[in-house]
């Protein structure tokens, strides 16, 4: 009887231990946060993805705005001629390009088009020179130099039906940037991303629309 009574009561204490064990809920937050800790690291690192992206856009944008903008006001010359534009001061565009663009790698995975759109003799709009920087293998998508130099066909740089015109007597400095993303984490998931942006400015001054002058030493940027 005794041995009888004793198992019973190590049953009831053995069943009292899983009914305690059952409604133990010390444990739960953490076994919660196992099953969430994966999905938001996913979701906290789309989140920088999307950040990055963005960033590479805004910065993609304003460098193509600064180098066109300083294309726009070289100036260099006495005040018994006009202004000429030399290969040394394009190759100092796109080295200003290059230090704005720092981090991006953008001589690597990056391609600068820098072209100088001006009126021909027949009135119609031509691409007289043209320089690049970058090894990113790609064309303006606009045009290569030497286009429109003669007839009226060629109807300036820029998307079809809002393209870009060079007034007469001027020129307008058109760039353009193609730049290959590079995700942080998501590359197969995204797959390849390219950037495009361009810009545009009317030159400050009068300028000698003649030629780039070659400058001692300098290797011109040229789209070869």
């Amino acid at each position: 009887m005794k041995l009888s009574s004793r198992r019973c009561r190590i049953a009831a204490a053995r069943a009292m231990r899983r009914v305690r064990l059952l409604r133990d809920r010390r444990a739960t937050v953490m076994i919660e946060m196992a099953f969430c800790i994966p999905l938001l690291v996913l979701l906290g690192i789309g989140g920088m993805e999307m950040a990055w992206l963005t960033l590479s856009h805004t910065r993609i944008s304003q460098i193509g705005l600064s180098a066109a903008d300083n294309a726009s006001r070289i100036a260099v010359g006495s005040n018994l001629s006009l202004p000429r534009v030399r290969e040394v001061d394009v190759n100092e565009v796109f080295t200003g390009a290059e230090q704005q663009g720092s981090g991006l790698d953008l001589g690597a995975r990056g391609r600068i088009i820098l072209s100088s759109l001006e009126r021909n003799s027949d009135g119609g709009q031509w691409i007289h020179w043209q320089r690049c920087y970058g090894n990113l293998g790609v064309e303006s998508s606009f045009g290569k130099e030497g286009d429109g130099e003669t007839g009226t066909d060629f109807p300036g740089m820029g998307p079809p039906s809002r393209e870009v015109t060079a007034p007469l007597g001027s020129a307008v400095m058109f760039v353009e940037i193609v730049y290959q993303y590079k995700p942080l984490a998501y590359g197969s998931w995204m797959g390849p991303r390219t950037i495009r942006s361009t810009a545009a400015f009317n030159i400050r001054e009068g300028r000698d629309l003649s030629q780039i002058y070659p400058s001692n030493g300098v290797t011109p940027s040229t789209c070869d």
